[in-house]
């Protein structure tokens, strides 16, 4: 296999970003999520530290479910038909993507929750 021009990987990245955005509907809905936590992040004006950790945070969400993603397609291409071990992995890389999205609900809960809770507050 020959090596790829920088501007060859930049597209089969973009290409496979497409796809998973085209096909998984759990994908929208994680960056929907982590659009509005930006947003209400703007309208708090946390600070750069603050909206930095929340960006992490959902970056983390959104790249376990590329790489679940990732790991179901080529499961399926080498076990096209039902084998425990298979469902498993599924599985597992499933629960990854499920931790991922409660750690970064509790970092959510953590950095916007004060600041939220105190806007709030103040204009009751």
């Amino acid at each position: 296999m020959r090596n790829r021009t920088l501007a060859e990987s930049f597209r089969c990245a973009f290409a496979g970003l497409s796809h998973a955005l085209r096909t998984q509907r759990n994908l929208r809905l994680h960056l929907a999520a982590g659009v509005l936590v930006l947003g209400l992040a703007a309208w708090l004006r946390l600070p750069p530290a603050a909206v930095a950790l929340l960006l992490v945070a959902v970056a983390g969400v959104v790249v376990a479910e590329v790489l679940n993603t990732a790991l179901e397609t080529m499961i399926d291409l080498v076990s096209p038909d039902y084998h425990p071990l298979a469902g498993l992995t599924k599985n597992l890389a499933a629960a990854a993507v499920i931790l991922a999205a409660l750690f970064a609900a509790g970092i959510g809960l953590l950095v916007l929750g004060p600041a939220l809770w105190a806007r709030l507050a103040s204009s009751g």
